[in-house]
């Protein structure tokens, strides 16, 4: 059987990377997670049933037939009393090896909140997020340069030690936003820790707008994401350096060498769709010329 064309490969990664809302998917058996009743996530079954054995913080609610939601103790009443309990069941979940992604623990805080526009309710570790489904967002940057008048892109290979996708192609920088930070200030942040982006430099980079998936992992978990994407125009002469070593080397590579490691193994996941965006936006990529346009735009903005 002939290998599949750059299309589907493409529409294969989106279907993985939204998975949670294809065929197959345990949405309808996750349970609601609920904070001052509001729904922040969703559960895997397997995990509220380790959850409700910690009554101080966490609790059940039964339905008719199953467990209807989870929801955070309503005695818990401020972030930080929420934040101290949620943390404190982790720590020992984590050192009873419960859940495989605790293995990646960050000490690294994120906000929890149903939107990103609403006051945090808590904060928990960076690494457990998925066992609750709680939304998680970050900063990623498409750096590019012109020279003799075509448009290429600089790319990294993330360090083989990192924890996730060793090895992997990866857009310039990226990175998480951890409690008590900016968007904006994330963006710089990363940019001056992994590529050496000057802040001055890295202050000039232009949002562009989000990409949003939820994913399903290997042992369940639940990955709902926002990336915020910018665009930096980089000076002809400028080569990014190895900053704190997430990243092993750097590449300046024409757009139709990107494209086509869009659609191979060899490219982080989200990094691909950050990656796919740029296209699209630039107009590499037209409607004319390619079929399932429509449904790749699509496939980068689906509602978490």
């Amino acid at each position: 059987m002939a290998a599949p064309g750059w299309s589907e490969r493409v529409r294969e990664l989106l279907r993985r990377m939204n998975s949670f809302h294809g065929t197959g998917s345990p949405k309808a058996l996750c349970l609601p997670f609920l904070v001052a009743g509001q729904q922040v996530g969703h559960v895997p079954q397997s995990v509220a049933q380790r959850l409700r054995q910690y009554p101080a913080v966490f609790s059940v609610s039964q339905g008719d037939e199953a467990p209807s939601c989870l929801e955070l103790n309503k005695h818990l009443a401020s972030f930080e009393e929420r934040t101290a309990a949620v943390q404190g069941v982790l720590r020992e979940l984590r050192e009873e090896q419960a859940f495989p992604c605790l293995k990646e623990w960050r000490e690294e805080l994120y906000n929890v909140m149903p939107y990103f526009c609403d006051l945090p309710l808590f904060g928990m570790e960076r690494a457990a997020t998925p066992l609750l489904g709680v939304k998680r967002y970050g900063t990623h940057l498409n750096g590019y340069t012109w020279r003799n008048g075509e448009l290429l892109m600089w790319l990294g290979r993330r360090a083989q030690n990192k924890p996730t996708y060793p090895g992997l192609l990866d857009n310039l920088a990226a990175g998480g936003i951890a409690s008590g930070l900016g968007v904006r200030e994330t963006l710089v942040k990363e940019c001056q820790e992994e590529a050496c982006i000057p802040a001055s430099l890295a202050a000039q980079a232009k949002p562009v707008g989000t990409i949003t998936y939820t994913y399903v992992g290997a042992q369940g978990e639940i990955y709902p994401e926002c990336q915020f994407v910018f665009d930096l125009e980089l000076p002809e002469d400028f080569v990014p350096q190895v900053g704190d070593g997430e990243v092993q080397e750097f590449y300046l590579w024409p757009l139709h060498k990107v494209k086509e490691a869009i659609g191979s193994p060899d490219f982080k996941p989200n990094c691909a769709m950050v990656a796919l965006d740029f296209l699209i936006r630039h107009g590499y990529i037209q409607p004319d010329e390619e079929p399932h346009y429509v449904e790749m735009v699509e496939g980068l903005h689906c509602t978490l």
